[in-house]
């Protein structure tokens, strides 16, 4: 199984994170192999999404997100769990996706729903800061099996309140009917005989 090539992450984050969905995420540990299927994700669109980190710039914490695509940006949150974002776009372009959610495939005993119940079943911690995803012998990287999820649908992010008008753009991607996914939107009641769903996945976000 070999990682995904760096052209995949050198595109635009909202063309990376539809694409992550159904994609393999595998850490080799000192335990043995730990893979599960990714089925929700969210895209940040580098300094001018108030969402993103790097919408405070280059700093010590940011500085991965600056880098080359194809590189992990794992941070604490809360002083106690850690949270996985792959680099995405061109270099200096502060974009990333941050992985949210997996299905369990192997070595994966504990709940995979949230983006710090994610990495603890992983194993994965700030030792894994900048980890280049796409070499052949790294111990963590993203690969394709060949699924593809048969329907998408997108939603505001999660816990971005303070983003402003960035907080209600529909870059949350997740595999419908997935039971893994973290959270799935109630549908939106515009009266007693009508209710909305989320949308299914356009061509432009």
């Amino acid at each position: 199984m070999l990682p995904l090539p760096r052209r995949f992450y050198q595109r635009p984050a909202t063309e990376v994170a539809r694409d992550l969905l159904g994609k393999l995420l595998v850490h080799r540990t000192d335990l043995g192999l730990c893979m599960g299927r990714i089925v929700e994700v969210e895209a940040y669109l580098g300094r001018q999404d108030l969402a993103a980190h790097s919408s405070k710039g280059v700093t010590p914490r940011t500085q991965v997100m600056f880098g080359e695509a194809g590189h992990a940006y794992v941070y604490l949150i809360y002083g106690m769990h850690h949270c996985m974002n792959v680099v995405t776009g061109p270099a200096a372009s502060g974009s990333a996706v941050l992985l949210r959610a997996l299905e369990p495939v192997q070595g994966l005993e504990s709940n995979t729903s949230g983006p710090g119940r994610l990495t603890k079943a992983m194993g994965i911690d700030k030792s894994l800061y900048g980890a280049d995803l796409c070499q052949p012998d790294s111990p963590l990287f993203l690969a394709d099996d060949g699924y593809t999820p048969t329907s998408v649908l997108t939603s505001p992010r999660i816990g971005v309140h303070y983003a402003g008008a960035w907080a209600d753009k529909p870059l949350r991607y997740y595999v419908e009917g997935s039971a893994w996914v973290s959270r799935v939107p109630k549908p939106r009641v515009k009266n007693k005989n009508f209710s909305q769903s989320p949308a299914q996945v356009s061509n432009s976000v």
